[in-house]
């Protein structure tokens, strides 16, 4: 990781779990600096991801979990006929439409996170034959999960981008710095 993550203050492990999450969601946010919706959307490696794929399904993703440890419906179904369009822009979509979801996903996520007495209380995981049945986890769990889930695409998308034009993290991290001033 080519950032510092601080804490918000020692030994404040929901600061620091919520603040790692979001450096990883900058890494894979800074993925798509200065190019344009049809270049994010290319697939120059031997993956059959994009960048604009991956911003969109870490963002459904990341919505989902924690609509999940709400215990609420998702917003968004994804099954196996359409999961494949998780991974892709469609119709009026653009990079900045999904950062911008992914924008508010994440507001939702740490005002979830940020209501809860402690990260102990527990939510059941979906039955799936990945889990075993009747599973619960912790809210810690989801954090984690989250910093795992994004973190594992953020680095889908470095390989993808220095494909596309040679940039890596640490470039995009100087570009992005040099554009704040």
């Amino acid at each position: 990781m080519p950032t510092h993550v601080p804490a918000e203050a020692h030994g404040d492990e929901r600061g620091a779990l919520l603040a790692f999450l979001e450096a990883q969601r900058g890494g894979l946010r800074r993925s798509v600096l200065g190019l344009t919706d049809e270049q994010a959307a290319q697939k120059p490696s031997a993956s059959k991801l994009s960048l604009s794929g991956l911003i969109k399904h870490v963002a459904e993703v990341e919505q989902g979990w924690v609509e999940t440890a709400r215990q609420v419906p998702h917003s968004i179904e994804r099954g196996m006929d359409n999961w494949h369009l998780g991974f892709q822009l469609e119709g009026e979509e653009t990079v900045a439409s999904v950062l911008a979801f992914w924008d508010e996903a994440a507001r939702k996520t740490e005002e979830f996170i940020r209501s809860l007495p402690d990260l102990n209380a527990t939510f059941p995981l979906p039955e799936a034959p990945w889990f075993p049945p009747k599973a619960e986890q912790s809210m810690r769990w989801l954090l984690l999960h989250l910093i795992e889930e994004v973190a594992r695409h953020a680095g889908h998308a470095d390989v993808i981008r220095e494909s596309l034009d040679g940039k890596d993290a640490f470039t995009l991290v100087d570009e992005e710095r040099a554009a704040q001033g």
